[in-house]
């Protein structure tokens, strides 16, 4: 495509495209804008390295001209101008997520790259803030998908966004140094079933978490608090693992500040529990309190209430008060089904860890964004097909959000951009979709939905940073209503043409068909 409008001689005629979707994924009503900061990095540093434009001559037909190639060299963003979705908006079907203008062969180019980093990047926004809607305010969400993410790229990427999205954090460590994400992590299984119980810790002395008296052997006093805590749960000759409480000791010689246990590599009851029991008990004998246990098989909401009513009585037994409220972790490829179980009243889970359905988005694995060319030279143009979903809005355009006296949100209305914005207080016509007629709508506050971003290749402003898309993000559900924020048959949000937009979409339909 480039080397034809080049050989057209229209590689450079001023262009604009717009990126948006068509519906809105997993059968909601709506979308968290993302990515932008990632396509605003990407522009700022396109070029064509000389090996780039040697494999393109290697594929491109022999007889291309080095003139090119000589162009394709001096490609960059330095004409391009993009308006956009502030990072962390609610963003609605055929509304541009991005406006991007500059020369036509270069705008052309940028139309993969810019796709890729929006649409995946607002589809996991998206499903972070639907498992954030299903959860409350109350739980803590991580994020724990690396592992099971379509590769590195793929795992940066929904670590990073599902923060956006409205998770608290995330095991991703790269994504806490490259994108400032809160981390936070556990042990796994392999930590504790490789240890057999054998072992001798080399430097097996804590000292207290005050600074002030003597250290202790913490696995001595581990081995003289599981009588006592084996008694207080009645498991008469059954002892727990050796090799489990080895781990365990290990571990909070590491981390006296913040232990926690996972429970479940032979026996929640019978061995995990026990031993994680011992090992708090002789840290809080030193000033130290365990930080969390984490539950990953089984019936995660009834081990749960078993673990937290054990931990209650232990704490009355020994009269140890913090020790009821440690905070349980459940993970183990939860889904919004089993997200709505774990998070109903009188669930004793504190922090969910999610992975797959996460970062995969199983249900709907792609927001189907779209990058559609609306002028050339000022001209509209528009898509007509036999695929009414996929005709175009043509022109250059503005998009204005109306609200009601009382802040709920009316509408989204796009108008060509030369048209003087909606005021406040004054009535105005507007268009829906498919109808026969015109509403009128009598907006309390307009507010505009795109900011000018980049400008002839220029960053405009300081790009919001993550944890302030993040809070965006927040603010801006807490305005949707409830009909449309509901996860299952929302009531779909309304976006609307102007009338001088419509008529323009009436004269192109009727040209074509004259």
């Amino acid at each position: 495509m480039a080397l034809g409008y080049w050989r057209a001689g229209r590689a450079h005629d001023v262009a604009e495209f717009e990126l948006y979707f068509r519906c809105c994924p997993f059968g909601g009503a709506f979308v968290l804008a993302a990515g932008l900061r990632d396509c605003v990095r990407f522009l700022r540093t396109f070029h064509l390295r000389d090996t780039d434009v040697q494999f393109l001559a290697s594929v491109l037909p022999p007889d291309t001209e080095p003139a090119f190639f000589a162009h394709l060299r001096s490609l960059d963003c330095s004409g391009v101008t993009v308006r956009a979705l502030p990072e962390g908006s609610l963003a609605f079907p055929g509304v541009p997520l991005l406006q991007v203008s500059g020369p036509l062969l270069l705008v052309q180019l940028l139309e993969t790259p810019l796709l890729c980093m929006v649409s995946y990047a607002s589809l996991v926004a998206t499903n972070a803030a639907r498992l954030r809607l299903i959860a409350g305010p109350e739980k803590r969400l991580l994020e724990m998908g690396l592992r099971r993410a379509q590769g590195p790229d793929g795992g940066l990427t929904a670590s990073t966004y599902s923060y956006l999205g409205g998770f608290d954090g995330s095991s991703n460590v790269l994504a806490g140094q490259l994108r400032g994400v809160p981390v936070g992590g556990t042990l796994a299984h392999s930590f504790i079933t490789s240890f057999s119980g054998t072992e001798v810790p080399p430097s097996p002395m804590l000292a207290p978490a005050s600074g002030e008296g003597s250290a202790m052997n913490l696995a001595t006093r581990v081995e003289a608090w599981l009588e006592p805590v084996c008694a207080h749960l009645e498991l008469g000759v059954q002892v727990p693992h050796r090799g489990e409480r080895a781990a365990f000791v290990a571990y909070a010689l590491a981390f006296p500040r913040s232990f926690q246990g996972l429970l479940d590599s032979y026996s929640v009851q019978r061995s995990g529990l026990p031993n994680f029991l011992a090992v708090a008990l002789a840290l809080g004998q030193l000033g130290y309190q365990a930080v969390g246990v984490r539950l990953d098989s089984g019936d995660l909401l009834q081990q749960a209430q078993a673990v937290r009513g054990v931990l209650r009585t232990t704490a009355a037994h020994f009269q140890v008060p913090w020790l009821e409220s440690v905070p349980i972790t459940v993970s183990n490829n939860i889904d919004e089904e089993q997200l709505v179980r774990l998070t109903n009243e009188g669930s004793e889970v504190n922090v969910i860890g999610i992975g797959t359905s996460l970062v995969t988005c199983p249900r709907q694995p792609s927001l189907g964004c779209v990058y559609k060319l609306v002028a050339v030279g000022g001209q509209p143009r528009m898509k007509l097909t036999e695929e009414a979903e996929k005709q175009t809005l043509p022109g250059s355009k503005a998009a204005f959000r109306l609200l009601d006296t009382d802040g709920s949100l009316l509408l989204d209305l796009l108008q060509l951009a030369d048209e003087p914005p909606p005021q406040a207080g004054r009535e105005l016509k507007v268009w829906q979709k498919g109808a026969q007629e015109p509403q009128t709508v009598r907006p309390a506050h307009v507010e505009p939905l795109l900011q000018l971003c980049v400008q002839q290749g220029q960053l405009c402003k300081p790009l919001p940073s993550l944890a302030e898309s993040r809070a965006l993000a927040q603010l801006s559900l807490s305005r949707l209503s409830p009909a449309h924020k509901r996860l299952q048959n929302p009531e779909p949000y309304q976006v609307a043409l102007s009338e001088q937009l419509q008529a323009l979409v009436d004269r192109l339909r009727t040209q074509d068909q004259q």
